[in-house]
């Protein structure tokens, strides 16, 4: 409010123009004496929120991904509480716990399966308790349209994909936490799911 009140701004779109309640999807910039401030990147930086994209509105996911990790990294706002903290995919009791909720959760890929063209990443030993992660088939050609997805998921010979290459990697998940066998998050398109390696 302290930013948009009385200005002047400008709506820009980066996919869907609006989603079925009839609300406008659409980034804020505001235009002042200082120039140019994109309204959802400041609230990032300044830790008042957390990225969400949808699969059809996603084209500043990067952006707002560095503005969101910078704000994380300072503590800055929502950061600070324990509420928003980065949840373990290895904690199921505690994923279950918060099932309902949007959450961030990372973890260790443990195995990875395509199953009748959907996909599964299992963050444990045991799919049917642990946390897991999947991509419906519709939803996996969004993942196969992206470069560094289609080159992890790409079919060699008759053998399928070579979903090991998956094993081991350090991902972080955003979305609505369920409950199938153990906890669970469905992805709908890359950009849920951060490559963090040995990041924050």
């Amino acid at each position: 409010e302290e930013l948009a009140l009385g200005a002047v701004v400008q709506l820009r779109y980066g996919g869907a123009r609006g989603d079925r309640h009839g609300r406008v999807l659409a980034h804020v910039f505001i235009y002042d004496m200082g120039g140019e401030i994109w309204l959802q990147q400041r609230m990032l930086a300044e830790g008042f929120a957390r990225v969400y994209t949808f699969k059809d509105n996603r084209a500043c996911g990067g952006a707002l991904y560095s503005a969101e990790r910078a704000a994380r990294a300072a503590g800055a706002g929502i950061w600070a509480d324990p509420f928003y903290a980065i949840r373990d995919a290895a904690d199921t009791g505690g994923l279950d716990r918060l099932s309902g909720s949007f959450e961030l959760v990372e973890g260790k890929v443990q195995s990875a399966a395509l199953v009748r063209g959907r996909l599964y990443l299992n963050f444990g030993d045991d799919y049917r308790s642990d946390f897991t992660v999947t991509v419906g088939e519709r939803d996996v050609r969004i993942f196969l349209q992206d470069q560094v997805w289609a080159a992890l998921l790409q079919t060699e010979g008759e053998t399928g994909p070579p979903l090991d290459r998956l094993s081991g990697m350090q991902l972080r998940v955003r979305g609505w936490l369920s409950r199938r066998n153990g906890p669970e998050i469905t992805a709908t398109h890359p950009e849920q799911i951060e490559f963090t390696g040995n990041q924050d």
